[in-house]
């Protein structure tokens, strides 16, 4: 855990130091480091909350390098590391695997050389035929270069859930797809909804569904990862629609296809996405605290997301329903649930509800003038890695942008692991204490 939490360290600074180069921005001037460190922690915890525009600030040399720095943060850097040692023909040896597991969320280090494999192939292949799809579209728009340059770039950033966009003109800067002929083009919503989904639902999903290829035989875990995942996404997209169905500000005066995709697009997004095709600012109250809520939640274990994560979410909610039956244990898919899964389900919950409280306090004193709502959005989205702001970060106080940047840090890494690696090692007593009572409820 702790080679983790400084391995992501290690890389943000890295991405910071190159960002920070005159070669980096569009001006041939340096860019001040600390936008260059909220940038490439952005990156690296595949959030997409900017203080400059991406698209219109860096260059070309910039902009690749953030790329590399959301694809690194999306696979994670041990799954390249584990590439590079194949390539080389280099042993990869038992610590590494180790680090491996913890990297990828695995159940088992059997065969985890394999999935990290898997994994890279599985990326490579879903974010190509993806550029290729949105390349239908950028290329006549932009031309080749630019059009196929645009492509590799959404493609990437969609599927590691990071948010970037380089839409943005001069003048029109943080437009993420809210132009007309992106937020009605269906393929270019959908494709983008997919990569997030796809990236979102985590890598050993993936692999059960393309080994089983039947619903049926899928682990409890891929099943209750699918379940949570439907029912947030389009029940998400209903009552989206619901909300702002009315609202001139979002979807209101749009044709009734464009109304339907940026309802599911806006469902989808805030799983820790951060593209967003109608104003989030321009959103009703309800609208903005269901985003909260999504965000909050997050995509998937061992996946491209943040947040709390759908199986922690889910296992809450089938715990809360076994008590109020009178179950002893946790039950779904007639599969008992063991107790310390469901102890680190409430650690998680529990350590992520106070990090996002205690950042919105701290932010509610060093960023004076904005509301309460709009810090509690931006808390969350910076802790869920989404992305997603009501215009607040570019707003940022120095104090403020790096105590969004550590809660980008925190969310990428997993509050849980980054309590644990910083903890002492954890030992077994040999004492047990008496067991006794007290009243909750």
């Amino acid at each position: 855990m702790q080679i983790l939490a400084i391995g992501f360290a290690t890389v943000i600074l890295i991405g910071a130091c190159l960002l920070k180069l005159p070669i980096s921005s569009k001006n041939g001037i340096s860019t001040p480091f600390i936008d260059c460190f909220f940038t490439s922690t952005s990156a690296v915890c595949v959030t997409g909350l900017v203080t400059v525009d991406t698209g219109t600030h860096w260059s070309y040399f910039g902009k690749t390098v953030i790329m590399f720095l959301i694809e690194t943060g999306g696979l994670g850097f041990m799954s390249l590391a584990a590439l590079m040692s194949l390539l080389l023909g280099k042993r990869i040896t038992l610590r590494d695997r180790l680090i491996m597991q913890e990297s990828m969320n695995s159940f088992t280090l059997q065969g985890i050389v394999r999935m990290a494999k898997y994994v890279l192939t599985f990326t490579f292949i879903v974010e190509g035929v993806c550029a290729g799809l949105l390349a239908t579209q950028f290329v006549p728009k932009f031309g080749i270069v630019k059009g196929l340059y645009y492509s590799v770039f959404h493609s990437v950033s969609a599927f590691c859930n990071a948010g970037f966009d380089i839409l943005g003109t001069p003048g029109n800067e943080y437009i993420s797809l809210t132009q007309k002929g992106y937020y009605d083009n269906p393929i270019i919503i959908l494709t983008i909804g997919f990569l997030i989904i796809a990236g979102g639902l985590g890598f050993s999903v993936w692999q059960e569904i393309y080994e089983e290829r039947n619903i049926k035989n899928l682990s409890l875990h891929s099943k209750l990862v699918l379940t949570v995942t439907a029912i947030l996404v389009f029940g998400g997209a209903f009552l989206m629609f619901i909300f702002e169905m009315k609202n001139p500000g979002t979807i209101k005066n749009m044709t009734p296809k464009g109304k339907v995709l940026s309802s599911i697009f806006a469902s989808i997004t805030p799983r820790t996405a951060g593209f967003n095709s109608i104003s989030t600012a321009d959103m009703t109250p309800a609208g903005r605290f269901l985003t909260i809520i999504l965000m909050f939640i997050g995509g998937s274990p061992g996946s491209t997301a943040g947040g709390i994560k759908t199986a922690t979410f889910g296992l809450l909610v089938i715990t809360v329903v076994s008590v109020i039956r009178g179950r002893e244990d946790a039950e779904i898919f007639k599969k008992r649930i063991g107790k310390d899964t469901v102890y680190k389900a409430l650690s998680i919950t529990l350590i992520s509800l106070t990090l996002v409280i205690v950042v919105t306090m701290i932010l509610s004193i060093t960023e004076a003038g904005a509301s309460l709502e709009y810090i509690l959005y931006e808390a969350t989205s910076a802790f869920g890695t989404v992305g997603l702001t009501l215009g607040l970060t570019t707003k940022l106080t120095v104090i403020g942008k790096v105590i969004i940047s550590f809660t980008m840090y925190a969310g990428r890494v997993g509050p849980l692991t980054l309590a644990c690696a910083l903890a002492s090692k954890t030992r077994k007593d040999s004492i047990k204490y008496p067991e006794d009572r007290i009243l909750v409820g």
